[in-house]
């Protein structure tokens, strides 16, 4: 796991700071990273939507398509990845 995914999970990091790291993957293409976030129960919307928005943002048409079928994924959060496909 990266630097960039290892800081958006942590709590005790501030929120732009996590924010930024979300951009990082983004900007890295780091499509796994990005998915995992997507699917992170524990992580605040705000990431899950953001790491959503990098994925689609990288055409990562497989996570995307992945996601849209996962029942742990919010319906909304699902209903957009299948959007995005």
């Amino acid at each position: 796991m990266s630097v960039e995914f290892q800081t958006a999970i942590k709590k005790s990091v501030a929120r732009e700071n996590r924010s930024s790291a979300v951009d990082r993957l983004a900007a890295k293409d780091e499509r796994a990273n990005l998915s995992v976030l997507v699917q992170a129960g524990g992580l605040a919307g705000e990431f899950r939507r953001q790491a959503l928005k990098g994925l689609i943002n990288c055409g990562g048409t497989e996570q995307l398509k992945s996601l849209a079928d996962d029942p742990s994924v919010p319906k909304s959060l699902r209903r957009r990845a299948e959007e995005a496909v």
